[in-house]
């Protein structure tokens, strides 16, 4: 393939002549690469600075923080309003139900979006998708900032979320494009930061604009700002972020190779592709479906990620019922509450990088030339995940009034730590184990996590009422006992299931894998 791709690029260069000696030329690469089963596939040559895991190491690391803000943004937009639902409630007579509607729409827009923006992506490339969708998405934010009705806000927000949905599957798949599996641990350590940074700001903001005495409206206006080209992500998107999807890179050389040499038989992989309508449709909008139903790991994993990420939606509507009812807090410093999730994020990344990256790096050596297995990744995950449950019964059982604030609001910490790590643990494995359909994996996985995020809060309050914040969160934290065991049965049995699997490429069994 290399061979084949070096000839290639050695008579593109020669190619100012006649059309006959074009094909010439040609035929002489067909003779010279015999062992190559088509000598016209573009490849990238080795070094090839349009490969972007060859791309500069400041370059990559700003792809990488790039696409994290582009998650905050659309993270920060799910959880903004969650302090406003007091104030929709009194303004719009409403329930506390409904109120609650105008976060779990926006993340129920998360189980739409990705159908469309991963397998999208991976036919026409992350750039216009991030274009296109973050510009629509703006748009729905100034629909809500212009509303008069509850309504009107509520469908702008569902809207919103399943454009704002398109960082969610593309941005990790981004990262995937332009860094190799050795380098994207870290990458991904402070990529995995966002998701869960931007729903601890969101109350924040919302709080001290309650008791600013602002008008709800500003809130949108905020968030329009932010993903505006009056603001930062759409222009940093349009001017900073290029074409990652290796694929697309390819299929725009081959068409410069047959421009300049005039020989048409030049193509890319992605150009064989001869689908109907019908087939494309089929295969953006059932691929992702496709893959998760007939992969038990990936269903495994989604489910573990789903209750993980639906408990930080939940705690939404549980930390108002221990803090401001339990605590009698004000809307401003009930937002604050929040904050220790994202400072636990930070805590993880750190953790990652300083104690745990390394032990993969030394794995990486042992194993080169061949990857390092993906199911070293969930080494993280195991270390990580019982500190999950216990986050839940610390916060459990200092969720009483008479006990300092500081305690609960502490196992939060905790919380975040323990979440960034599971994420990233299962991020890596999930991009490792299927490589080029990562994005579909990832969008499958990205549909049924935002369904729990989205019906958690919608029974949170109810809950926490009905059990009293100590065993309502024992529930979860006992819950979280049961799906513990999920990385470390992956971790003994996901080589079998990957050597079974159709679609997560897989080498020999080991001799240490079970039989």
């Amino acid at each position: 393939m290399a061979d084949s791709s070096r000839a290639s690029t050695r008579t593109a260069s020669t190619t100012a002549q006649p059309e006959q000696s074009n094909k010439e030329n040609a035929s002489t690469i067909a003779l010279d690469n015999k062992s190559s089963p088509d000598p016209f596939l573009v490849q990238f040559d080795e070094g090839d600075s349009a490969n972007p895991k060859n791309w500069s190491f400041a370059k990559k690391w700003y792809l990488t923080l790039a696409g994290g803000l582009l998650v905050l943004n659309a993270t920060f937009s799910s959880s903004a309003p969650s302090a406003l639902v007091p104030t929709f409630m009194e303004e719009f007579g409403i329930s506390q139900e409904v109120g609650t509607l105008t976060v779990s729409l926006f993340v129920c827009g998360y189980c739409v979006g990705p159908l469309v923006w991963g397998p999208l992506s991976e036919q026409y490339g992350r750039r216009p998708i991030f274009i296109i969708s973050f510009f629509i998405y703006m748009c729905f934010q100034i629909g809500c900032a212009l509303s008069q009705n509850i309504t009107s806000i509520l469908i702008f927000r569902f809207l919103g979320g399943t454009f704002a949905a398109a960082p969610l599957a593309n941005s990790g798949a981004l990262i995937s494009d332009i860094w190799d599996a050795r380098g994207r641990g870290t990458a991904l350590a402070v990529f995995t930061v966002a998701p869960f940074a931007g729903p601890g700001i969101g109350p924040v903001v919302s709080g001290y604009l309650i008791l600013a005495g602002v008008s709800w409206h500003w809130l949108f206006w905020i968030l329009t700002i932010f993903a505006s080209p009056a603001g930062v992500c759409w222009l940093q998107i349009v001017f900073t972020i290029p074409e990652t999807y290796s694929p697309v890179l390819l299929a725009k050389k081959a068409k410069e190779m047959r421009k300049r040499t005039g020989d048409e038989r030049y193509h890319a992989a992605i150009e064989s592709q001869n689908m109907t309508l019908s087939q494309r449709v089929e295969t953006i909008l059932a691929r992702p479906f496709k893959v998760l139903f007939r992969e038990p790991m990936l269903i495994a994993i989604t489910l573990y990620m789903s209750f993980v990420y639906g408990c930080i939606y939940l705690l939404f509507e549980a930390y108002p019922v221990v803090f401001t009812k339990g605590h009698n807090l004000d809307a401003g410093v009930s937002g604050l509450v929040f904050l220790p999730l994202p400072i636990g994020g930070f805590i993880a990344v750190a953790t990652y990088i300083l104690f745990l990256n390394p032990d993969y790096e030394r794995k990486a050596q042992e194993c080169a030339p061949n990857p390092v297995p993906p199911e070293f990744r969930l080494r993280v995950a195991m270390i990580s995940a019982p500190f999950f449950a216990i986050s839940f019964f610390w916060f459990a059982w200092t969720s009483f009034p008479s006990i300092s604030m500081w305690a609960p609001m502490m196992s939060g910490a905790l919380l975040g730590w323990s979440i960034c790590l599971i994420f990233l643990a299962l991020f890596n494995y999930i991009i490792d184990a299927y490589l080029a359909i990562a994005a579909s994996a990832l969008a499958a996985s990205t549909v049924v996590r935002s369904l729990f995020g989205a019906g958690f809060p919608l029974f949170a309050t109810q809950m926490y009422d009905r059990l009293g914040p100590e065993w309502a969160s024992t529930l979860l934290g006992f819950i979280a006992l049961i799906m513990m065991p999920i990385p470390f049965v992956l971790s003994r049995y996901g080589p079998i299931l990957r050597f079974k699997s159709k679609y997560a490429p897989s080498g020999p069994l080991p001799s240490s894998s079970p039989a």
